[in-house]
């Protein structure tokens, strides 16, 4: 998934609206950034192929460490430690859990059967949503589309500019999300997990930035 996880993230804002919008933004992107950063380490790879669309033109083969359930439930509660020992909230640290382990469930969804449970088991899961375009946006568009309303009502925003701001950066992600779902794979293999890498960070930036521009109570 793409916008899936930011949906994710932002619903959790309803939940513990004291944490800030980036910081559960990037905990549900967190596999998502190790895997940019381990594939620019060559430690993971992934197989690009020709055809439309990420479920066809992706081959993830060697994915365990940042994406496999055992690993997720690894970064989760290292995160979750962090944030903990700083904050001194267990119940904002449970969201923070969540919305990491939030990930490894939504690809098992989203993904074709390439999610390991562990690292060194060479056995995949994964429902295949993202092999149907019009069920992608139907199930991931429509979760996306309630996220984004709803945290758009449940805050107002302190000036018109953070209206403006929320609405390009939601055209921005949705364009990037058709795209990786109905589009074309990357021209250059190579540069693939530095731009995404870059995406994903800006993606992250910019969801602090909202928090910043909404009336929300005191984050943490």
């Amino acid at each position: 998934m793409l916008v899936g996880h930011f949906a994710a993230g932002l619903a959790a804002k309803r939940i513990a609206p004291s944490i800030s919008t980036g910081t559960l933004v990037l905990a549900c992107m967190l596999a998502d950034l190790l895997w940019c950063f381990f594939m620019l380490a060559g430690i993971e790879h992934v197989e690009f192929k020709p055809g439309m669309g990420a479920a066809n033109y992706i081959g993830a083969s060697e994915i365990a460490l940042s994406h496999s359930l055992l690993m997720d439930l690894l970064w989760a509660g290292s995160l979750t430690a962090v944030f903990f020992l700083a904050r001194r909230n267990r119940r904002a640290a449970w969201v923070i859990f969540g919305a990491v382990l939030s990930h490894w469930l939504l690809d098992w969804i989203s993904h074709p059967p390439d999610m390991p449970l562990t690292p060194g088991m060479h056995r995949y899961f994964g429902l295949g949503l993202w092999r149907s375009v019009p069920a992608t946006i139907l199930v991931e568009g429509g979760f996306w589309l309630i996220a984004v309303v709803l945290y758009a009502r449940a805050a107002p925003a302190k000036k018109r500019s953070g209206v403006w701001a929320y609405w390009i950066g939601i055209g921005i992600l949705t364009l990037a999300w058709y795209n990786n779902i109905a589009g074309p794979p990357p021209r250059d293999p190579h540069t693939a997990p530095l731009a995404s890498f870059c995406f994903f960070s800006l993606a992250v930036a910019w969801a602090y930035w909202m928090n910043r521009l909404r009336l929300w109570p005191a984050s943490r």
